[in-house]
Parts: C-alpha cells; sequence; structure tokens
C-alpha cells in the first residue's frame, strides 16, 4: 500500500514510545532504516542501522551530517526526538524558570529547526524527493487542560506547548520555501498516546472527555507516519495532520 521497499529513511528518536513501532512498520514495509538515538532496541535486522547520537551536543549537526546525510542520503526523515533537561518539571506557571525554559527551548525546538533546515538543505542540493515529518501535539493548538492533571502526577507545562506550537508554524513557513524544490514538510499531533507511566487516575479522565473514549496507541501514529513517508501523500505539504480520536473537537 505504501510501497516503502528500498526506500532510504532515518528516524531521529527512534528508539522511544512512537519510534519503535514506526521503524518495525517501516521494516516490514522493506524500507531501509537507520535509527539516531541514545540507545537501541533491535539487536541485528536486516535494512537496519543504529547510530548512537546526543541532540543536545553543540557537534551533533556536524555529526549527523557527516554520518548520515553524507553517507546515507535520506529520501524521508522523522524527528520523533523528546530533548528535554532534568528539571523539566520546572516548566509549569507555578514554578516557571527562565533558565530551564531557554535551555528546553533550545534542546527542543531548536533541534527541530536545525535539524529540518540542514536536511532540506541537503535534499534540495541532491534534488532528492524528499519527506520530513515532525512531532507535535494537540496541546501545540490547544491549552492544556487543568481537569486531567487534578489528582495525578502530571501537570500543565507552558514550555511543551509553545514548543510545539512554534513547530506547528515552522512546518507551514517551510513548505512555503521548500515545496517548489519537491520537498515535502508535515507535522503530526497526536492526542494522549498511552503509555506505562500514566495512572489510571488520568487514564479515566482522559477517556471520559475524548469522543473515543480511549487514549491512542503508538501503533496508531505510527501507521500515520508511515502515510506521510509514502509516494501516497505526495500532494500533502505544510500540513498538520491531528490523530486524537476527536479530543479537540470538543
Amino acid at each position: 500500500m505504501f510501497n516503502l521497499k528500498n526506500k532510504k529513511i532515518v528516524i531521529i528518536g527512534g528508539s522511544g514510545l512512537i519510534g519503535r513501532p514506526t521503524i518495525i512498520k517501516l521494516l516490514n514495509e522493506g524500507a531501509k532504516v537507520i535509527n539516531v538515538d541514545l540507545k537501541d532496541f533491535i539487536k541485528k535486522k536486516k535494512n537496519y542501522k543504529f547510530h548512537k547520537l546526543n541532540c543536545t551536543l553543540v557537534d551533533f549537526y556536524e555529526r549527523f551530517s557527516k554520518i548520515i546525510l553524507d553517507r546515507f542520503n535520506p529520501e524521508v526523515v522523522i524527528n520523533c526526538s523528546y530533548p528535554k533537561t532534568k528539571d523539566w518539571e520546572k516548566n509549569d506557571f507555578k514554578n516557571f524558570a527562565k533558565t530551564s525554559f531557554s535551555r528546553n527551548t533550545e534542546y527542543h525546538f531548536n533541534s527541530y529547526f536545525l535539524f529540518s533546515k540542514k536536511i532540506a538543505d541537503h535534499m534540495k542540493k541532491k534534488k532528492i524527493r524528499g519527506s520530513i515529518i515532525l512531532l507535535s501535539s494537540i496541546y501545540g493548538f490547544l491549552g492544556q487542560n487543568q481537569f486531567l492533571y487534578k489528582g495525578t502526577s502530571k501537570k500543565e507545562n507552558l514550555t511543551y506547548s509553545i514548543i510545539k506550537g512554534s513547530l506547528i508554524n515552522f512546518v507551514r513557513q517551510m513548505c512555503a520555501y521548500y515545496a517548489q524544490y519537491n520537498i515535502k514538510i508535515n507535522s503530526i499531533s497526536p492526542g494522549g498516546i498511552e503509555d506505562r507511566s500514566m495512572s489510571k487516575m488520568f487514564k479515566k479522565k482522559y477517556s471520559e472527555i475524548c469522543p473515543s473514549k480511549r487514549l491512542g496507541k503508538p501503533e496508531e501514529i505510527a501507521s500515520v507516519i508511515l502515510f506521510l513517508s509514502s509516494n501516497t501523500s505526495s500532494y500533502i505539504n505544510g500540513s498538520n495532520i491531528v490523530v486524537d480520536g476527536g479530543f479537540s473537537i470538543i
């Protein structure tokens, strides 16, 4: 359906919650995949390579260019990394710390922005009909629902919303320039995705609000990533695809 056989794909943050099922699906479709992350989760598999790189380090972009871009010439690059500082919790309104905000913005948004520009410029130079896919969030265009956090260990995070909101409009700006070079760039905004760290209370509250009466599964986001990686989505550019079970419509 997606015709990804032998397509060269790089995924940044491929060992994470959404990255893992994405890599498995890509490999099952015959793609050649490079996972760029801090740790691997696959020992040996055909058409798969792992490169340990830390996107928060100063020399990362130079190393990424030499090791990945120049040698591999990817047709698709997916960024689902989630770089953050140890004091990430100090980014709510009550405990706001300016230094933490600045550092997290640099780690997360700047890495997404600089990555994307470097990748798009490489694709332009090599005349690759490429696809760049960034992970945003429904909280990039919605305010965080405070009801969900009451009685749980979770709380609102203003830095997260600012970063994810910026990414959505950055995608539009990138498309306005790079689409003429046959490069498409899109973002995906998942709603709540189930993971082991979520409390039963949070899951219950989220399911009560969401029209689909449940959280999303990582595999459901991975399927949309596959769609955007394929030529099936050739005329989708500059879009933010919302995958939230209807959470954002009410």
